[in-house]
């Protein structure tokens, strides 16, 4: 079987480094070659809660796409995402692309539309991959950063898994 280059965005706003850092430990078991981007604090979008954590993964997978967002909700719900007393937000994993693939599979639009909507996901995703190109757009991750008028503010946020530094200091 192929191996697939997957980009997922991770945020919490609970409880948030336990929470990511769980994230973090399930994918490390089902990713190969996975590099983080810089973390970033932002206000909640969408929701009225507490400040995030959001950041942006990538790796090599062998999971069919639909497995591998099955085994997300999965790891979503081993941090209290579908809790029903949960007061925010434990754990977000979002595929935000897989491959080049562009459409409409089962119900999940790839790209992502939040990569072009959110500060939070397209800044990091232009850290991690400033040369990866947007199948929907034909622009690189930088370019569109560049370009961006998003209306949101972000600050770069220490954050530490397994003592690796994720953002510079």
């Amino acid at each position: 079987m192929s191996l697939s280059r997957v980009y997922l965005g991770l945020g919490s706003n609970i409880d948030r480094h336990a929470h990511l850092c769980a994230g973090l430990d399930a994918l490390a078991a089902i990713l190969g070659d996975m590099r983080c981007s810089p973390a970033f604090e932002s206000q909640a979008v969408g929701i009225k809660s507490g400040p995030f954590i959001n950041f942006v993964v990538t790796g090599t997978t062998e999971l069919p796409l639909m497995e591998l967002d099955r085994r997300l909700k999965f790891i979503e719900a081993d941090n209290g995402r579908y809790a029903p007393e949960r007061k925010g937000l434990p754990l977000d994993i979002d595929v935000l692309m897989y491959d080049d693939l562009h459409g409409t599979f089962n119900g999940l639009v790839l790209p992502r539309a939040e990569i072009l909507k959110n500060a939070f996901v397209l800044w990091p995703l232009s850290l991690l991959a400033p040369k990866l190109v947007h199948p929907g757009v034909g622009k690189s991750m930088a370019q569109l950063w560049q370009e961006a008028r998003i209306e949101q503010v972000l600050a770069p946020v220490a954050f530490e898994w397994r003592g690796l530094q994720l953002t510079p200091g």
